[in-house]
């Protein structure tokens, strides 16, 4: 049969549904997950996925609108409903959106409030360096509180310390999906009038005190990198309630251009608009939305999964001598993207070396950022957290992502147990 018939006598929409059928099958024959053997590589983190996905990416090629469109609108709202706030903005990454969040603070409608060149924005030094980058693109200088030994996160007398006239804000890492103490942060931050943003990268679906993170602060950041909570691809997400921030990053996301006549000073007509700001190119695709739209159906399922996932551990580690699984703060829930152990007694770098050895890939979250080359040549040789650099020499994260068998898990179990065991 000549291939240009395959759809004859199909309407176009008839058409669609037999390939988003065709590909709903093929993903199920084609895309099973693997039955795990003795010697398999076990991820630490993992793509999660099935028909769902697939589908809903190909409808969105299908359709072609390949930059933002109904499916970013979509997963906006989906967003929102979930989290119950009133805006949110979907980005190209996290990182954009930790720095659209923080370029929203330099706007001159703040006042007194607005971020300066120089103003100081103290942070956590135990994070991914994009938590404090964000604040170096904008010219503003990062400071880093130490880290409480037990939750990993900024400790909030720490931050109280590290306080001086030139700080203008907080930005709250919630580490692993553990939530911070956003009380004493807030209570802070009130107290010296400073603005509070979170990255809530690894935190999508944590609770504090009975509130979902994303629902505390000024603005919080989302991640849906693939090894996150939900995943687009790359992509993220900045919510708020507070309506000015949100026009402020839908200016900065798209070139600081609008065509909002409110927003613009005159209109010469409907192909009009105009550059209000210097903004850059941080859209998200479309496709990517479509992948985010599925994604969040299962969020709640994923984050259950997890939870089952570190019970497992947790109680597999209780009577390990060398090793300390990780705490979670009262009145929380953590999303745990990430099962981060210490290692005790014992070379961590030999552990590191063996789990490889022996097809689990551990990793590393993380390595205190003013540690890092580019830091340490811009004025933070001097700078020390001591429980941060304690406990980064101890801490390796161990796999940890839905699709993880029991049968995997077990393997990891043996493995860290024997590797940790004193000789």
């Amino acid at each position: 049969m000549n291939e240009t018939d395959i759809f004859k006598g199909k309407t176009e929409e008839q058409a669609r549904k037999q390939i988003l059928l065709q590909v709903r099958e093929y993903c199920n024959k084609y895309h099973k997950k693997k039955q795990y053997e003795t010697g398999d590589k076990i991820s630490y983190a993992g793509r999660i996925y099935d028909a769902e996905e697939m589908v809903n990416l190909v409808d969105s090629s299908l359709e072609f609108w390949l930059t933002s469109g109904r499916y970013t609108e979509q997963f906006e709202r989906g967003l929102a409903k979930y989290l119950q706030v009133k805006y949110c903005s979907a980005v190209n990454s996290g990182s954009s959106a930790n720095l659209l969040a923080f370029m929203a603070l330099t706007s001159p409608l703040l006042g007194e409030r607005r971020i300066l060149p120089g103003d100081e924005v103290i942070t956590t030094p135990l994070t991914f360096a994009a938590s404090a980058n964000c604040v170096l693109y904008c010219g503003g200088t990062p400071v880093f509180a130490d880290v409480n030994p037990k939750t990993y996160n900024i400790d909030p007398e720490d931050i109280r310390r590290k306080i001086t006239n030139k700080t203008k804000a907080i930005i709250a890492v919630h580490l692993a999906g553990q939530p911070c103490d956003m009380d004493e942060i807030h209570k802070i931050a009130k107290e010296h009038d400073l603005i509070v943003i979170e990255d809530g990268a690894h935190a999508l679906g944590s609770v504090y005190k009975g509130k979902k993170v994303g629902t505390l602060s000024d603005m919080t950041t989302f991640s849906f990198h693939p090894v996150k909570p939900i995943t687009t691809g790359e992509g993220g997400m900045i919510v708020t309630d507070n309506k000015e921030f949100y026009q402020k990053m839908m200016l900065f996301r798209s070139h600081g251009i609008t065509r909002d006549e409110n927003l613009m000073t005159r209109n010469d007509g409907p192909w009009f608009y105009q550059q209000l700001d210097l903004g850059y190119n941080y859209r998200i695709t479309d496709i990517q939305c479509a992948l985010g739209c599925s994604q969040m159906k299962k969020l709640d399922r994923f984050l259950a999964r997890r939870k089952e996932i570190v019970a497992r551990y947790n109680e597999a580690f209780a009577d390990c001598e060398n090793i300390v699984t990780p705490y979670q703060l009262p009145e929380t829930e953590s999303g745990w993207h990430l099962y981060i152990v210490q290692v005790t007694n014992c070379d961590r770098r030999k552990v590191f070396e063996a789990l490889r050895e022996h097809g689990i890939a551990v990793n590393v979250h993380y390595i205190p950022v003013y540690m890092h080359p580019y830091y340490q040549e811009h004025g933070y040789k001097d700078v020390h957290c001591r429980n941060a650099e304690e406990i980064y020499s101890h801490i390796i994260s161990l796999p940890l992502y839905p699709t993880l068998t029991m049968e995997e898990q077990d393997y990891v179990i043996q493995q860290v147990c024997e590797c940790t065991k004193n000789e």
